[in-house]
């Protein structure tokens, strides 16, 4: 029984129709599904290897010299970790030499959480602030590749050297412009490919294509956190350049593989600064999309306070304490202990969406267990718990990632404009990573810990929760 065509659903359908490939049959489908995996898969590896082991580790070596160098240089992180809790337990009482070493160890715990937050937040930010710019950009752009094409090809190959140019930065500033550079070419190539599932896929098969792209994340979140931690070792910070290689062939592919229409011929509508500047966020003013985007914003800004400083975590807040290298081996084994349940969920709940025709239910689920999940490190900070933490959030993002990504494009209030306006869509997203890093530095300098940022972690995703509450979602109608 086939679903009547809304007028939501017509004007789509006119649209996409006049500046786009609409891929109705399986074939076509199956070819672009394939090939956009595979570019989710080579973006995804870069934030999680870059994010998880890569940067930490090249800020924690930029910082290590400016507080340990002369007889201090050779210092083991690990043993004073331990020391320090020692001492705060009572169980010993250090000398003149340790009371200096361990007031050190406090100054540099906070300078390498701060000067991650410096590079992450500032990427971000400037990533946050043009993503809808580009959107619409991209809306507008007419070439014989079609709207989307240009964007993502020399986008996605700029990003990729500037991954080669971010291993050699040789200073905390350098670091800063360079990864802001790489980050925003990346989000560049990946606002206009997610817009290309509005303009090419029926409404009725989103929850499909954004599960197996959401699948493909996950896999490439696998790949690089565990690729960069097993071989980190082996060849350090040259995993970016495996990284680049990876990312200039996977947009390769998908924009000769996956074809579009000419745009040359689209009208447009002419340009003007003052409705560029009104439309930037116009999007918000629908009650179902502005509620849905507060409730990705504190999503992301809970889950990235908790994860951001999970190397540093594993040195200073885990009991025992782990070594740099240990630290940078169990980065990537505690994030695939989730995967399973990951996967199994992300292949279900895009699916039951469309089959239930309800995306709203799964994100209130997703963001009460991954709250749930945040107390468990809170209460227990052991290595176990951890573990615990990480299978259930995999669950949680699981059910969340699929479905969230398929309401945003069900809730555009202008299906013409998407690009625009799933370029807001993830600036939600950017927000909370941008204040995430800030947020957990300033927790770790003011309390001296990382106990709290699991506090802040919780309350975060629990507003996640309540925020989606609002939303008025209907049931399509059957025929």
């Amino acid at each position: 029984m086939s679903e009547p065509i809304t007028q939501e659903a017509g004007e789509d359908a006119r649209w996409t129709s006049t500046v786009a490939v609409h891929y109705d049959a399986k074939k076509p489908l199956s070819r672009y599904i394939r090939w956009y995996l595979l570019l989710s898969l080579a973006v995804s590896a870069v934030w999680a290897a870059t994010n998880g082991i890569l940067m930490p580790n090249q800020i924690q070596l930029l910082e290590f010299g400016s507080f340990f160098h002369g007889a201090d240089a050779g210092i083991d992180l690990q043993a004073l970790t331990e020391l320090g809790r020692a001492v705060a337990s009572g169980e010993v009482t250090p000398d003149a030499d340790q009371t200096r070493q361990l007031a050190l160890l406090s100054d540099f715990e906070a300078a390498r959480a701060n000067g991650l937050a410096l590079v992450t937040t500032t990427s971000a930010i400037i990533v946050m602030v043009l993503q809808p710019v580009i959107g619409v950009l991209s809306d507008r752009t007419r070439s014989r590749l079609g709207r989307r094409a240009p964007w993502i090809l020399y986008a996605g190959l700029i990003g990729a050297v500037l991954l080669v140019a971010v291993r050699y930065a040789p200073s905390l500033v350098v670091l800063v412009v360079l990864w802001s550079a790489t980050e925003l070419a990346l989000n560049v190539a990946g606002n206009p490919l997610q817009a290309t599932v509005a303009d090419r896929v029926p409404r009725d098969r989103r929850g499909r294509v954004t599960s197996w792209t959401s699948m493909g994340a996950i896999i490439g979140g696998i790949i690089g956190g565990i690729g960069a931690g097993a071989l980190f070792g082996l060849v350090g910070l040259d995993f970016y350049l495996i990284l680049g290689l990876l990312v200039a062939i996977a947009t390769i592919l998908f924009v000769t593989r996956n074809r579009d229409e000419s745009s040359v011929e689209v009208e447009r509508e002419p340009f003007a600064w003052k409705p560029f500047l009104l439309g930037y966020a116009s999007a918000l003013k629908a009650r179902n999309y502005r509620w849905l985007w507060i409730s990705r914003a504190l999503f992301f800004f809970g889950y990235s306070t908790s994860t951001v400083l999970n190397l540093y975590m594993l040195q200073s807040y885990v009991r025992p304490a782990l070594s740099a290298a240990e630290a940078s081996a169990m980065v990537p084994i505690l994030g695939l202990a989730g995967i399973p349940f990951t996967l199994i969920a992300v292949a279900i709940s895009g699916r039951l969406s469309d089959r239930l025709g309800r995306r709203k239910p799964f994100i209130i689920v997703a963001s009460v267990l991954m709250a749930v999940s945040m107390a468990i490190p809170l209460i227990s900070p052991t290595l176990p718990a951890l573990f615990a933490q990480v299978v259930l959030t995999g669950l949680a993002f699981g059910i969340y990632l699929p479905v969230d990504n398929a309401m945003f494009i069900d809730v555009l209030p202008d299906p013409a404009r998407a690009g625009r306006d799933l370029g807001l869509a993830i600036v939600a997203m950017n927000l909370g990573q941008a204040l995430a890093p800030a947020l957990a530095a300033v927790v770790v300098s003011v309390t001296g810990g990382y106990q709290a940022v699991w506090g802040a972690a919780l309350v975060l995703v629990a507003l996640a929760t309540l925020t989606v509450a609002p939303i008025r979602e209907r049931k399509p109608a059957r025929a």
